[in-house]
């Protein structure tokens, strides 16, 4: 069927509602989508596991290595900001120095900067901007309870839910289904691998150029570069620019912290439009347009958790709609420039 023959009104209102609903009932589909990941990461050691051992236990032995590994990840995520926070607060008196030097030089020139943070800045908002964060916080612990159930619950119906789509009086609907889920956890297997050796390399340099130039908490801002290239564009941006701030008051020189700027925007240009093409292959191409707008797109939707999963979900959609002859021209419109159609499987 050809592109022109489908309802496009009832195509948009549908996306239109079914977007409404995922943000509406975010707190439902959000831990539901995140769980959906985590099993699709989980799947091949628990399906391994099962051929030595009771499923029971398999299963046992699958969250116990899932809740170490996210204890680590958590552990040197709020060590990293932990050190910063507490070194910024200890070195307060040189950040509102350089900031009465900047608002000097700013006004020199006409900008208003003390008339611009008091209308922007106060009392107020600091204090409400400490309740989400607190908010925020418990929001979290109580997310990832409802992740885990999920994964639980989830990760042993896998091999019934594939029986279930062989057997499907729709033959078609079960291959698409089955084989779209099949490549779709293969795809995300390889994307959070490709990642996660990406931003070990990014982490790696980051520690090695904040150390040669002498920049305090250097092994912090691997850590951070580390753990924020998780999320493409926005992660490696805030990652720069927070060393950069440190660089500003420590060196004392705009122009030094400007180069420093520029050194760590080449590691992450480097590292994410060189090497990592190169390791990830054709299989996971996406426009880079698509990739931004995914981003933005599902952290508006659901917050952190969106901006995070945000890529592996759109990776997901654009792998079903490969499977079908109907939806394939979607997945090359949106793929990369180099992107081809899966082949069908058996």
């Amino acid at each position: 069927m050809s592109v022109d023959r489908f309802n496009v009104p009832a195509i948009l209102i549908a996306v239109v509602v079914i977007c409404a609903a995922l943000n509406v009932a975010s707190g439902v589909f959000a831990p539901l989508a995140l769980a959906l990941l985590i099993i699709a990461l989980l799947w091949p050691v628990q399906h391994t596991l099962q051929a030595f051992m009771p499923r029971s236990l398999a299963l046992l032995f699958s969250l116990v290595s899932l809740i170490i590994v996210f204890a680590l990840f958590s552990y040197i995520t709020l060590w990293a900001f932990g050190r910063t926070a507490r070194w910024i607060i200890n070195d307060v008196s040189r950040f509102q120095s350089v900031y009465d030097q900047l608002t000097v030089w700013l006004e020199g020139h006409g900008i208003a900067v003390a008339a611009i943070w008091t209308e922007h800045f106060n009392t107020s908002s600091a204090i409400s901007l400490i309740q989400t964060i607190s908010g925020r916080l418990n929001t979290t612990m109580s997310f990832w309870v409802v992740v885990l159930v999920y994964v639980f619950l989830g990760l042993p119906e896998v091999g019934n839910i594939a029986r279930k789509m062989r057997s499907m009086d729709n033959p078609e609907l079960g291959r698409v289904l089955l084989q779209g889920s099949m490549v779709t956890g293969a795809k995300i297997r390889r994307y959070m691998l490709v990642r996660t050796f990406m931003s070990a390399i990014t982490g790696l340099l980051f520690f090695t150029m904040a150390s040669a130039v002498g920049l305090p908490l250097s092994k912090e801002w691997g850590v951070l570069a580390f753990v924020l290239n998780y999320i493409p564009f926005l992660g490696p941006l805030i990652a720069t620019l927070l060393p950069t701030l440190i660089a500003i008051v420590e060196f004392q020189y705009w122009q030094s912290a400007a180069l420093f700027f520029v050194a760590l925007n080449l590691i992450q240009f480097a590292v994410g439009s060189y090497i990592e093409p190169r390791v990830s292959g054709n299989a996971l191409s996406i426009s880079p347009f698509l990739v931004l707008f995914a981003i933005f797109f599902w952290a508006y939707m659901w917050g952190m958790f969106g901006a995070f999963i945000g890529v592996p979900i759109t990776i997901a959609v654009l792998t079903f709609c490969d499977q079908h002859d109907r939806t394939r021209w979607l997945a090359c419109l949106l793929g990369g420039t180099d992107q081809k159609p899966e082949k069908r499987g058996a």
